[in-house]
This record gives structure tokens, sequence and C-alpha cells, in this order.
């Protein structure tokens, strides 16, 4: 949380999930003037051929603790100047629809209906997005941080400056704690050397990366960018214990929705700095029909989105893994009794070391809990099935 800052006058912050942005960032100036709390915020992409989701909510004062208030009495739709429209529904907070194949000739445009005012976004043809060339992992040194860079496609209008948003979902492997190819028979009060539970050996979890990464083509030779970064992960993140795949959306934007969003990380980043621009002044192209009343938010449209899947093999590269030691529970010279009570307990049996293998003469045995053996039960939301894309 922000400490409140000692300013001349009051601060605003956007409480709608602000996004960390990465890439080309040029300098961005914006008039500093006073603005009441409460002011909507919309955000949302209007994209062809994919569930579209918009977020509705309201500003609040920068020390303030209460949760974002979100908006959920609005009538929301997406409208085209041939006539189109396009309901949206409610759900968790999120107004969503699913747009067919948008026509490059007509302008769309997102239409609200709140508290008896009327907002749009201004109507807009729906920008083409290049594919992409190559997207690649990076560790330009040991113990480095691996950056992962993007190449789009020759751009369609090499003549002007190119802008993009790049979002990204991500798939890792995860694999438990320890296997176990034994059980503790409680009726033979001895170990079965025999894979009862067949606990999977690895899993997967899906993820979505929560920034917004924007760039632009100025000074790249041709306007056409080339390997530039986006994001970056830890080599000690888990995600690349073993392989890490991540799935790149691409879109073109405008001029417009570029600016927004570096404006946007500027105030997400440094809220509450004396030259820092407020809330109400980022560039919008919202605007309300029927008072005076300000918003905050950039509605893009885009014809396409282009997706490039790559993968991260932890043997490529210079991995650091926590271990955090031997957390299984050991029992030394334990009783038939003892070993039940473990299995009472939930735990399994991972080692029988007979004395004749250990220093001490003494028998060995080492417990461990479920979490411990199966991803599933380590992970919320591992799976075991192996994703279709997954390489051997």
């Amino acid at each position: 949380m922000m400490k409140l800052r000692n300013t001349l006058y009051a601060m605003l912050c956007l409480t709608a999930g602000l996004c960390t942005l990465t890439g080309c960032i040029d300098e961005y100036e914006a008039d500093i003037h006073y603005e009441d709390t409460d002011l909507l915020v919309v955000e949302g992409t209007i994209c062809s051929g994919q569930t579209n989701r918009f977020y509705l909510s309201h500003t609040q004062a920068l020390n303030s603790f209460d949760m974002p208030r979100r908006v959920s009495g609005a009538i929301v739709s997406v409208r085209g100047t041939d006539g189109s429209e396009y309901p949206t529904s409610l759900d968790n907070g999120c107004y969503f629809c699913q747009l067919g194949q948008l026509s490059p000739d007509v302008e769309y445009y997102l239409h609200i209906e709140y508290e008896d005012e009327i907002y749009e976004s201004t109507p807009q043809k729906p920008l083409p997005s290049e594919g992409i060339t190559q997207v690649k992992a990076v560790q330009n040194f040991p113990r480095g941080n691996i950056d992962v860079l993007v190449t789009p496609e020759k751009p369609l209008d090499p003549g002007v400056t190119n802008y993009y948003s790049w979002t990204y979902d991500e798939t890792y492997e995860v694999r438990p704690e320890y296997e176990t190819t034994m059980y503790f028979d409680v009726e033979l009060g001895e170990p079965v050397y025999e894979d009862i539970y067949h606990f999977p050996p690895r899993g997967w979890i899906d993820g979505r990366g929560t920034s917004i990464m924007v760039g632009a083509s100025t000074g790249y030779e041709g306007e056409h960018i080339q390997g530039m970064k986006i994001y970056e992960l830890s080599h000690t993140d888990s995600k690349v214990y073993y392989m890490y795949s991540g799935l790149v959306h691409q879109r073109a934007i405008s001029k417009g929705e570029y600016e927004y969003e570096l404006a946007r990380r500027q105030a997400s980043s440094e809220m509450g700095g004396l030259f820092t621009p407020l809330p109400s002044a980022l560039p919008t192209n919202i605007r309300c029909l029927t008072s005076g009343k300000r918003v905050i938010g950039y509605i893009g449209c885009s014809l396409n989105t282009s997706d490039f899947r790559f993968f991260i093999n932890a043997s490529e590269f210079t991995i650091r893994r926590y271990t955090g030691g031997d957390n299984r529970v050991w029992l030394v010279s334990p009783t038939v009794a003892d070993c039940c009570a473990m299995v009472a307990r939930g735990m399994y049996l991972v080692e029988w070391l007979i004395p004749e293998m250990t220093d001490d003469n003494k028998l060995h045995t080492a417990w461990a809990y479920l979490h411990q053996l199966d991803v599933r039960a380590r992970y919320s939301g591992a799976y075991v099935e192996k994703p279709g894309y997954w390489p051997e």
C-alpha cells in the first residue's frame, strides 16, 4: 500500500488493476489539476473473433483502504457504425461478449449506460496486426535473469511508427518433492516394495501474465522491431526449474492507446510524487455524452491477435533450484506400532534403510505427506494430463 505523501493537492490513485508496462518507454507529460474522486474507470479492448472483456470501476482517494468499487449495474455493448450491436453479460465483475469477425471498413466503439449517463469511446476501425516471426529466451550471463524477446513480422506499413501491445499466457512443468515406490502394510507390519499409489512423476500449471507490455518501432530500421524485451523470468523462479512455455499475444495498437498505456504506467508506479500526473489527466478516448463528467480509460480496437508459443528448457540455461533441505520425517529404530502410527497420520513410506545400510547399524525410515508426493496436492491448479503441445 502506497503511503500518503504530503503534496500540495489531493492525489488520486487508480484501483482498477493498473498493469506494469515494459517496452519502448517515452517521456509523457500531463497537466496536473485537481479532480474529485469517484471517477469512472473503463478497461478493455474491442477485438475481432474472441471473447471481449470490459471492467468498470471507480477511482478512490490515495489514502483509502477500501476495496475498489466495481460497477455492476451498467448496460454495456459494443457497437459499429454500420448499426451492429453486441450486448454484454455480467459475470464476476466483468462485462463480456463474444465478437465474430469484425469488418475492417466499419468503426466500432464501446457504449455504456450508467447512473443516467451515457458514455462512448471514439469510433475506430479495427487495426490489423502482423504475425510474430520469433519469440526467444536469452540469458545474457550465468545466474542472470532470462529475457523474453519478441520480433514481429515485417510491418504492414513500414513508412510510419508502429505500436504494439503484448500479453502472455504461461504453462510450466512441476514435479513432486519426493517419490516413492513402496508402502507400509499395516497388516503385515512390514514394507512392501510395490507402487500402489502411482503418484504422477510430473504435472503442469497454467497461468496468465499480469503485465501488459507496449512498444514502438521508433529507432528500428524500417520501423521493424527486432528482439524487443517484453518480460523476464528469474533464474531462481520455480517456473523454469524444468520446462516453461509462454504463449505471446500481439496486437497492433494506435498511438493514442500506446500513450495511454505509458501514462498509466507512470501513474501507477509513481503515484504520490509531486510531478506525477493525476489519473484524471491520463489521455482517454472515452467521453460522457450527457454531461461533462470525466472518464478514465482507453478502448482499443483490433482486427486480430497474433500468437506465438515458445519454450524454455532448463537444461539450456543456468537455473538455480531451491531444495530447502530434507523435509521428510525420519524415524530411527521404529517399532511396527510407530510405523502404523505414521500411516494413521496420513504419511507415506519413502525410505526403508535396514541396519546393514546405515552407519549406526539401526533401521532408518523416511516418511512424507501427500503434498510432498503428488503435484496435485502440492500446487493449486496443477494437472497431470500432458498438454498436446508439450514436447516429449
